[in-house]
């Protein structure tokens, strides 16, 4: 059922890569404001809250579970403004389970992010964080098979 899913969520303005796994209890609340690359999967019950636009990169898994929040308030004015900030993901990348990226992140190509870790701030290519706060634990080494 992953086509149909991606041709529905393509009727409601999503920018859908070829070969993407977005799984049914995936949450998605402004189709118009997701764009995935190809071969790209989308995990059980991730949720993506993207009032601003979220991009993910090709042969990138967002693992179940996992939470990329693109909105937040401006919590310095008394009535609590909505902010709309990005998130932008690299190729390449593994947001693990229970994941949590905030507002504006950028994680870069090849990036991993470990399970239930929170990232609040841009991750470089190539590096693996874990953790609450998201800390560089690692660079990550790809290695022939």
């Amino acid at each position: 059922m992953f086509e149909w899913r991606n041709r529905l969520l393509r009727l409601f303005g999503a920018q859908i890569g070829a070969h993407v796994h977005i799984y049914s209890s995936a949450k998605i609340y402004m189709p118009w404001n997701l764009v995935v690359g190809d071969w790209s999967a989308i995990g059980e019950w991730a949720l993506i809250y993207n009032l601003g636009k979220v991009v993910i990169g090709s042969k990138t898994t967002v693992s179940h579970k996992a939470h990329l929040c693109a909105g937040t308030h401006d919590y310095e004015k008394p009535d609590l403004p909505l902010i709309r900030k990005g998130i932008e993901i690299g190729d390449q990348v593994w947001i693990c389970a229970d994941a949590f990226l905030g507002p504006g992140v950028t994680i870069g190509e090849g990036a991993v992010v470990g399970a239930r870790a929170v990232v609040v701030r841009d991750v470089e290519s190539w590096t693996i964080v874990a953790g609450n706060p998201g800390r560089k634990i690692r660079t990550r080494v790809l290695r022939e098979t």
